[in-house]
């Protein structure tokens, strides 16, 4: 009977002991959680902010029955608003659309670090090559060329990080719409730019995460 008490009473020392163990792993994690928050609260990063330089059109046909080709490039500056926060663009996928219709492939943009207020800038090409489109958009579209206005919106979608020190958050969605504006025919103030028009726009875009 004495052994069987001395069991019991050894197993219930492991059982508090396990139980020490598990509440002050919890206490160092959930301090480290607190601390991280407090941190994020403290500091409060802000969004980058994403310009649309300009737009240069080398190519815009529709064919018929209802088919865009269109090739051109823009500029994209962004910048880094945070004075003690860096920003990781992990993958970032940047395209051309039509009333809200995607007309280009997605061009992906170089992985890029930006440290405190940084700005980065990339010039890449959208191209699509007889993208189909709705009865609608070619129409909306002749319309749009007949009154000398067409409106693309360049958008961006990928993922980016937070930098505070030597921690990295997880990653964040991040969602860029920049309309451009194109003017066309006696109302163009495009410039040439070899076989293409290059148009200054310099317009704030709109972010989402």
């Amino acid at each position: 009977m004495s052994k069987e008490v001395e069991d019991c009473g050894h197993h219930h020392d492991e059982n508090k002991h396990h139980r020490h163990i598990i509440i002050g792993v919890l206490a160092v994690i959930i301090t480290i959680l607190v601390v991280i928050f407090l941190v994020w609260i403290v500091l409060q990063p802000h969004k980058p902010r994403f310009i649309l330089q300009d737009t240069t059109i080398y190519g815009l046909n529709l064919s018929d029955p209802n088919f865009l080709s269109s090739n051109m490039q823009v500029t994209i500056s962004t910048k880094n608003p945070n004075d003690k926060i860096g920003i990781y663009y992990e993958k970032l996928d940047i395209y051309a659309s039509y009333h809200n219709q995607q007309i280009t492939l997605a061009t992906e943009l170089p992985p890029t670090y930006q440290g405190h207020s940084d700005v980065s800038e990339w010039s890449p090409f959208l191209c699509g090559d007889a993208v189909p489109v709705s009865p609608y958009l070619a129409v909306s579209i002749n319309q749009d060329v007949n009154a000398g206005v067409l409106l693309f919106n360049i958008k961006i979608n990928g993922n980016l990080r937070w930098k505070v020190g030597s921690w990295l958050s997880g990653s964040y969605r991040i969602f860029v719409n920049c309309p451009a504006y194109i003017t066309l025919g006696s109302r163009s103030n495009g410039i040439n730019v070899g076989t293409g028009i290059k148009y200054q726009i310099v317009q704030h875009c709109h972010v989402d995460d």
